[in-house]
């Protein structure tokens, strides 16, 4: 059992997350949120271990399927949702939580107080059996500066790392155009984000020089707050797909 902090109902999945997230932190997990279409992604022992939860506002089949869907990424599965007010929701059911089991897969109870409670714990880890989808998630996790996202959502874009990247990028160009190789010393990937111009928040001014445009300068006033404080880490020095 692990008790925080919310008094207030909960009504959305985001709202699931943090407590969520306390609990995994507490088993040793470094945990992400909305990663590779995953609510929720933590990494131990150097990458040894993927841990994959999803998230619902209740215990129902979407869930377990979303689980089974993810199991081929992860070394370990957990399905987190909301209790039902009077306890009597699918998590009461011995079929349910039987077939968690069978799945290998834990279960997590969520309280209106924030508290979580394991129902099922997870009997063995997951097989391995899709290393390409599972070494996208470490890379995408390691890559993308803290937390910026909630899991849970779905309602606004996700902050991957490449749009950390091209926001990095629009911020240096705020006050002036500039040229790939004058911002390659901080970004070393800033060449094939302003040529690929994903989001298209740059063009170019002349040759050799690109400007942000409109959308781009709406979207750094949007993102600006979410930019991470040192825009030169060493997750700049790839790209990745937005």
């Amino acid at each position: 059992m692990f008790g925080p902090v919310c008094n207030r109902r909960r009504d959305v999945e985001t709202s699931l997350y943090e407590p969520v997230k306390r609990f995994l932190e507490q088993l040793g997990y470094a945990v992400k949120g909305e990663v590779g279409h995953c609510d929720m992604v933590g990494l131990r022992d150097d990458d040894a271990v993927v841990v994959i939860c999803e998230l619902k506002m209740a215990f129902n089949l979407e869930l377990i399927l979303q689980g089974v869907d993810r199991a081929s990424a992860g070394d370990e599965i957990w399905l987190a949702a909301q209790l039902s007010v009077r306890g009597k929701g699918r998590e009461s059911d011995a079929r349910y939580r039987n077939l968690c089991r069978r799945l290998g897969f834990g279960l997590l109870g969520v309280s209106n107080s924030g508290r979580v409670d394991i129902l099922v714990s997870p009997i063995a880890p997951m097989p391995r059996k899709d290393p390409r989808r599972r070494s996208r998630l470490v890379d995408e996790h390691k890559r993308r500066q803290g937390d910026p996202v909630a899991g849970g959502g779905t309602r606004k874009p996700i902050m991957t790392a490449y749009r950390q990247q091209a926001l990095a990028c629009a911020a240096a160009m705020a006050c002036a155009p500039q040229r790939p190789r004058d911002l390659k010393a901080s970004f070393p990937d800033a060449q094939k984000i302003l040529r690929r111009n994903v989001y298209g928040w740059f063009e170019r001014s002349e040759r050799g020089v690109y400007a942000l445009t409109e959308t781009g300068r709406s979207a750094l006033a949007a993102w600006g707050p979410a930019l991470p404080a040192c825009a030169d880490d060493e997750g700049m020095n790839r790209s990745n797909v937005a």
